[in-house]
């Protein structure tokens, strides 16, 4: 029960917190969605009782880039209620459980079943648990570029996920289509633009 304690403290410190500063229903949508995950995580160990102990990493952490974070919030927006699944992901990865930083992204996709956001997510967390672009990525980042086909992030991922497995010729294809969907004045174009001439500078054509 020290858990479940735990967890109305911080729901209730949260709340107050907000609730003197006033933030916007964007923000309040991305941390009770982040709340939400953390309970439901927590009640989906069925061993709530249990004292704490320390946790164990996987001995294969993916390395989540703080640039690749950011660019996502440029590209997809930030403090999202289907965006805060990715943040939770983002933090399974790095302590290397593969199989649940994806399995999250599932979980908010049967809530945001048309979210841009969450398949373009789901596309790289399916490539970085399987170490490739394997058919199911390739299957969210084309079902993300069904919903979007004018936005960059579907292919700029995916060009990232190509790029991070060794495919850089496919990478290349990629991140030219989403420069090219990119709009002149975005923040991030320069980035990419960047990172196209890196990859042809080490992986000429």
């Amino acid at each position: 029960m020290n858990g479940w304690i735990s967890l109305a403290l911080i729901a209730g410190l949260t709340a107050f917190a907000f609730a003197c500063t006033g933030p916007g229903r964007a923000l309040w949508g991305g941390v009770i969605a982040a709340l939400l995950i953390g309970a439901g995580g927590y009640a989906a160990q069925q061993h709530a009782s249990l004292p704490s102990r320390f946790a164990r990493s996987d001995r294969n952490p993916v390395v989540i880039d703080p640039t690749t974070v950011a660019l996502r919030g440029a590209m997809l927006g930030q403090f999202t209620g289907d965006g805060a699944y990715l943040i939770a992901s983002d933090a399974l990865m790095r302590g290397g459980n593969r199989p649940s930083g994806a399995r999250v992204v599932s979980m908010g996709l049967n809530a945001y079943p048309r979210s841009l956001t969450l398949w373009t997510g789901y596309g790289t967390a399916i490539a970085q648990h399987d170490g490739t672009v394997s058919p199911a990525a390739a299957f969210a980042f084309d079902q993300a570029t069904r919903l979007a086909p004018e936005h960059p992030a579907p292919p700029y991922f995916c060009g990232l996920a190509y790029a991070e497995s060794g495919d850089f010729g496919a990478a290349r294809r990629y991140w030219l289509r989403a420069l090219a969907l990119t709009p002149p004045t975005a923040s991030y174009r320069s980035v990419i633009a960047d990172q196209i001439a890196t990859l042809e500078a080490i992986a000429p054509q």
